[in-house]
């Protein structure tokens, strides 16, 4: 059986709006202060992809990747997320460029609840803020997986927003990645 996990980078204050201050946010690029742990970054995500099973992204979160070149990138991360099988959940979304993509139409939850009986593994959700909240609310997630940056933004979209009821979370482990980045794992917890 699949296991959902979300991988996300959010700012201390729970923001993940804009990281690179390519979208025109007033408050974006918060991503950069912590260039100096770039490398480490990219390692913790290169071996999370290299453990993972499929990707599940949102629109969005798809077209942010083959706009900036991951369908031909090379490297041995880029060539990880090429070789996995990419499942996109859109109702607009037709002609996929990025090799081993796949839109899931229908129902989200009926369509993402199927994809978890189907694969075998980690299906890691990179970014997709609409998704995220979604797949929380109908208990879908098993994982969450936080870079957290030295940074308190101030304002846009954080990753969780309100819900019907709590979600307890099991803390699972915490690293430190390069000098200044925190990788927070938590474990949802059902029968709480």
């Amino acid at each position: 059986m699949g296991k959902i996990v979300i991988s996300e980078n959010i700012s201390l204050d729970g923001v993940i709006q804009d990281p690179t201050g390519e979208e025109g946010f007033r408050f974006g690029g918060w991503f950069d202060p912590a260039t100096a742990d770039r490398e480490a970054w990219a390692k913790v995500l290169t071996d999370e992809a290299l453990g993972a099973e499929a990707l599940l992204l949102g629109r969005r979160t798809y077209e942010y990747f083959v706009a900036r070149g991951w369908v031909s990138r090379s490297g041995e991360w880029a060539d990880r997320l090429r070789s996995l099988p990419k499942y996109v959940v859109s109702s607009t979304l037709e002609d996929l460029v990025w090799n081993n993509s796949r839109v899931l139409k229908g129902e989200v939850m009926d369509e993402v609840s199927k994809l978890k009986q189907k694969v075998n593994g980690d299906i890691v959700v990179y970014a997709s803020g609409r998704l995220v909240p979604t797949l929380m609310e109908h208990d879908l997630v098993d994982e969450l997986r936080l870079v957290v940056y030295p940074v308190v933004v101030g304002a846009g979209e954080r990753l969780f927003g309100e819900t019907s009821d709590q979600k307890p979370m099991r803390l699972l482990g915490t690293r430190t990645v390069g000098d200044g980045l925190v990788l927070l794992t938590y474990q949802s917890i059902r029968d709480a």
